[in-house]
């Protein structure tokens, strides 16, 4: 009896020690995606290619408005 409470101790402590990273995983997964946003519309910008989307995208907005 005296083991299974030693263990149940020792995984307590494991579980309170990894608290922290699993924020930190998640800070850094939150700062690649921030970076691959950030260099596609550097990308899209350059090139030209982020107004021609954005107004095809109004242009099929107002198209299916004005169909319905």
């Amino acid at each position: 009896m005296l083991l299974l409470e030693r263990m149940r101790w020792c995984a307590a402590g494991l579980l309170h020690r990894e608290e922290g990273q699993t924020t930190a995983e998640y800070a850094l997964v939150i700062l690649a995606a921030a970076a691959v946003a950030v260099v596609l519309i550097a990308w899209a910008h350059s090139s030209g290619k982020l107004p021609d989307f954005f107004d095809q995208v109004i242009d099929n907005v107002m198209g299916n408005a004005s169909a319905a």
